[in-house]
């Protein structure tokens, strides 16, 4: 009996919840131990959080960012730093809580999710399988430092793919979509892929697994840095070459096409796939509304969310890539896409924005995936077979 409880603790994920409000601590504690597989310890500042660890080391951190004696990102960098653990921030959605949150991201944390706003009992129904799923996703991360901010990330130009025409012909704004699906570590991995894209870039429809509030910020953010416009989708926005659009949280967003041109429809409905906004809505209307015109990418992140939509682009006759496991936070949503046959070609993420701006363009269709892309199409096939 002793050895079958050791075991049995020994797969419990350790959590510690670090936050002053000792409300969020107590419904936190309470939550994640209803909860199997969780032991979980708090801490009302960084301080104390240090002393705990000493004594055990947390699978993953559930941190708060106002808080005295030492705010969460100071100690956020100080854990990257010196023994990388996965984190979670709890944020509050305010302005300016919502931009240190973004920062946060920046800085080594792997997803956001928001506290509690309409009392203890909401929370619980509405948050439990958010947090829950964040923290199991956490615990399968691979934490990283921050990359540091004295090499720029290399801008890929449509000369890496596509030969400079003297007589370009007429283009259409419309003819080809891209849309990506991400979750945990997909906000460093869609900044990556989004800061090298030159202005003229196809347009790209995005799910990134965040709430809402915080996408509005994360695509200003985003759109400072990038030499395309990235801005928070809204019902009725036009799908242009040069603009990336991402989704809202807790919306669902939905590519249509009207003539000639494509639009986005932002719509309430149901959790799918555990998220709203889901990546499967979004491929699934991108198959229906652009097939052969679409590339669908799919990134980092928990579950299998995109994998069956990723499925029916493909089936469309969309090229379909995935991010390779080795530059994934975590590797489960482009492993259940490539498990399902969805994925045409599997690439590291530095690739990705070649192998987008390759397939995007007309001379890409025999071409698929950029440099080097026979090696990711042959390791797509052995993981299919």
């Amino acid at each position: 009996m002793s050895l079958t409880r050791t075991s049995r603790r020994r797969r419990l994920l350790n959590v510690l919840v670090v936050d002053d409000s000792a409300v969020v601590r107590q419904m936190m504690s309470a939550l994640l131990s209803s909860s199997r597989g969780f032991a979980v310890a708090a801490a009302a500042d960084p301080f104390i959080a240090m002393d705990k660890m000493k004594r055990q080391r947390p699978d993953v951190i559930l941190l708060d960012l106002e808080m005295p004696r030492m705010d969460g990102l100071s100690f956020l960098r100080k854990v990257m730093a010196e023994d990388p653990i996965p984190v979670v921030v709890l944020s509050s959605l305010a302005g300016p809580g919502t931009e240190a949150s973004l920062r946060a991201l920046e800085e080594g944390a792997l997803e956001i999710v928001a506290k509690p706003r309409l009392g203890v009992k909401d929370f619980l129904r509405e948050q439990a399988v958010t947090l829950v799923e964040a923290v199991r996703g956490a615990a399968e991360a691979r934490p990283r430092r921050p990359r540091t901010s004295a090499r720029p990330p290399a801008r890929v130009d449509a000369g890496a793919s596509l030969a400079r025409r003297e007589d370009p012909p007429l283009r259409l704004t419309t003819d080809k979509v891209v849309a990506i699906g991400a979750s945990t570590g997909g906000t460093e991995a869609l900044r990556e892929i989004l800061e090298s894209l030159p202005p003229d870039a196809p347009g790209i429809v995005i799910v990134q697994h965040m709430p809402e509030v915080f996408t509005a910020a994360f695509a200003e953010r985003l759109n400072r840095t990038c030499r395309v416009e990235v801005k928070e989708a809204a019902s009725g926005d036009r799908v242009l070459d040069g603009r990336a659009l991402i989704a809202p949280g807790n919306r669902h967003t939905l590519l249509r096409r009207s003539g000639a041109h494509y639009t986005v429809e932002v719509v309430d409905g149901p959790l799918v796939s555990r998220h709203r906004p889901s990546v499967d809505v979004l491929f699934r209307s991108v198959a229906q509304a652009a097939g052969l015109n679409a590339v669908g990418v799919i990134l980092t992140g928990m579950g299998n969310d995109g994998a069956a939509g990723l499925l029916e682009m493909r089936k469309a006759g969309a090229v379909t890539l995935a991010q390779d496991e080795a530059t994934c936070v975590v590797f489960g949503m482009p492993k259940e896409a490539i498990a399902c046959g969805a994925v045409e070609v599997v690439l590291p993420l530095p690739r990705i924005p070649a192998a987008m701006l390759r397939t995007s363009g007309v001379a890409g269709r025999n071409d698929r995936g950029g440099p080097g892309a026979a090696s990711g199409a042959t390791a797509s096939r052995r993981a299919e077979g």
